[in-house]
């Protein structure tokens, strides 16, 4: 029969109350990590939206000339005309471009003051689409400090020891901040798809993981605008010689460029594929005609402009008593 002492039995009470005694103990001064995170919490209380699964933005649609794509319907490139200008000419829409500016400029003021929601601006578009030159354009003028921009290249060492998603979300703008995503996460079911750098079964699976990243941003308060920057064949080719003509332009031309225009058929199926397969009520892919780069600026400007309008962002109530004080001398 065993006993009951602190040896043999369940052990003795004092040494019970000194183990509950130094489990429940912070070390040093420092609270316990539920205790900091509790406090985070409460802080930021207000400040973000919830997180509902019936909480999605309203997005007003996008700029005319734009062809947004329907969810759950088949989709193709070729039935875009990367020409089309949205009915304006050049010099009306060169105009209209800096009227857009300067809305985008005065709604990222609001936003970055009222630091509750985020806009996440990302791009795609095959070599040459002009996804530098739009970021440029259409963004000239906005505080840097609340803007990001991050360009994807090849992942790096420590990149591809994640999951595919871990760079990118990495990298999703705070509240208050307009993230943009030149190259995103697409690049997993495009580059990757083209060129066999993993089964098939591996990024078709990513379609899914893709809408779901996307919707747990756009739950945690992001309103995303995905805009996919269509351009003609014939376009990229007099592109890629406009840059072997101009030397202040040769740094932009990578040989690499000529073995992938050798890959241009099966890029627009991986386009077609990733379009239609991730545009969401929530995240709905906009094809953007950019054979014409005045167009093309216009069009994108005036669909910022207007989601950040529709995100109605306001600055905070100032602190009370603000009329009585005075500026000493």
């Amino acid at each position: 029969m065993a006993r009951k002492n602190g040896k043999d039995g369940k052990g003795s009470q004092a040494e019970k109350a000194r183990e509950t005694k130094s489990q429940a103990a912070p070390v040093g001064d420092h609270p316990p990590s539920s205790a900091r995170w509790a406090r985070a919490a409460d802080a930021g209380a207000g400040t973000a939206p919830s997180l509902s699964p019936h909480l999605h933005p309203v997005l007003p649609p996008a700029a005319p000339g734009i062809v947004t794509v329907a969810p759950d319907q088949r989709f193709s490139l070729a039935s875009v005309d990367p020409n089309a200008t949205g009915g304006l000419d050049k010099a009306e829409a060169k105009a209209a471009l800096e009227a857009q500016r300067e809305r985008i400029k005065a709604l990222q003021e609001k936003l970055y003051a009222e630091r509750r929601r985020s806009l996440l601006v990302v791009f795609q578009a095959i070599d040459t689409g002009g996804k530098d030159g739009t970021i440029r354009s259409v963004l000239e003028g906005v505080n840097p400090q609340g803007c990001r921009v991050w360009s994807f290249k090849v992942p790096s060492a420590e990149e591809l020891d994640q999951d595919f998603l871990w760079r990118y979300h990495a990298r999703a703008p705070g509240r208050g901040l307009i993230g943009v995503f030149n190259r995103s996460h697409y690049e997993d079911v495009l580059v990757v798809r083209v060129k066999g750098l993993v089964p098939e079964e591996t990024w078709r699976e990513r379609y899914g993981l893709i809408n779901d990243f996307e919707r747990l941003l756009t739950l945690s308060g992001t309103v995303i605008l995905k805009f996919f920057l269509h351009i003609s064949k014939d376009e990229q080719k007099a592109r890629l010689e406009a840059r072997l003509a101009d030397p202040t332009k040769h740094w932009k031309f990578d040989p690499a460029d000529l073995v992938e225009r050798e890959s241009w058929n099966a890029y627009q199926s991986a386009f077609d594929d990733a379009l239609c397969r991730c545009s969401t009520p929530y995240a709905p892919w906009h094809v953007v005609p950019a054979n014409r780069k005045w167009a093309r600026n216009l069009m994108v400007a005036r669909t910022i402009a207007d989601t950040l309008e529709a995100m109605d962002p306001h600055f905070p109530e100032p602190r009370p008593g603000l009329d009585k004080i005075k500026v000493p001398d």
